[in-house]
């Protein structure tokens, strides 16, 4: 079940990603990574009602488990976001999506010690092959001893390590919840997402003097990335709930497919025979992580 829910997942959050590369170069940064939380919270307070009406309700009262970890969950994927949209403008829509991706091995570490998950020999080589792709598709070979001056690849990595916290936090939180874990993993996004609106609006309106700023500027691609947002997010984490997070994000690596076709079509952007062998490695670390896991 995990494996469709994070293909589902995979396929919404490249299109997603696609437009707020787009809106981000439209509107800023801000408004950019506050409309994922703030035009996905309608969507999703309907799934979450569905949730309750199919699995019922889960226990939340005086749980500081689950406050602090779904904070903690908001503030890194804010910060995220917008590591990957900085990193679209300093790199590439292609590298800065796919240096993110370093998130699947990140998570699967940082797992460990708070999840007590454990990973077969199989999955710890195809995520680790899969990093190993992410690297030989952005450094610069000929520059190597510079790499770790290389703004892209920094705020690649920087966006993958947020991306990992909040995948851990996100899980930790669900099970924190007593009840089903689909309507557990529900109240978690909706409290990330609330939480993620009220910060960046707030800033917003802080910033721009405006109380409804957050509306003003390209209010249909806002709504496109709120809404696609939302759905791949009810399936990242959905499968964080259900599995090692580790192995749902590298699985999720699939999306590299529809990153390298907007990174072409849409954004014009070329890629050259390194990138692609980064590519295809992580395409195989795919293949060999959910080879590995499937019983």
């Amino acid at each position: 079940m995990w494996i469709f829910i994070t293909l589902f997942a995979a396929g919404c959050q490249s299109v997603r990603t696609a437009y707020q590369n787009t809106l981000a170069r439209e509107t800023g940064f801000l408004h950019a990574t506050m409309s994922r939380s703030l035009y996905g919270l309608p969507l999703v307070s309907v799934y979450l009602v569905i949730c309750w009406q199919l699995f019922g309700w889960v226990s939340v009262e005086k749980n500081l488990v689950f406050v602090v970890a779904a904070s903690i969950c908001a503030i890194t994927q804010i910060m995220a976001t917008y590591f990957m949209l900085r990193a679209f403008q300093a790199g590439s829509f292609a590298l800065g999506t796919l240096l993110s991706k370093t998130e699947a091995v990140l998570a699967a570490l940082i797992g460990l010690p708070l999840l007590h998950y454990t990973l077969t020999m199989g999955a710890w080589f195809g995520i680790a092959f899969g990093v190993l792709g992410a690297i030989v598709m952005s450094v610069k070979w000929n520059n190597i001893r510079q790499a770790h001056k290389d703004v892209s690849l920094l705020l690649g990595l920087a966006s993958g390590l947020c991306f990992a916290i909040t995948s851990v936090t996100s899980s930790i939180a669900s099970h924190s919840l007593s009840g089903s874990l689909i309507t557990s993993a529900g109240v978690t996004l909706w409290y990330v997402l609330a939480l993620q609106s009220i910060i960046l609006c707030g800033i917003q309106i802080y910033k721009s003097k405006d109380i409804l700023a957050p509306f003003r500027h390209e209010f249909a691609l806002s709504c496109k990335v709120g809404v696609l947002s939302s759905l791949g997010s009810i399936g990242w984490f959905t499968g964080f709930a259900l599995v090692n997070p580790a192995l749902v994000k590298t699985l999720g690596q699939i999306e590299i497919i529809g990153t390298l076709y907007y990174s072409k079509v849409r954004f014009s952007e070329k890629m050259t025979t390194q990138q692609w062998i980064g590519g295809a490695m992580i395409v195989i670390s795919v293949i060999l992580v959910v080879t590995s896991t499937i019983k």
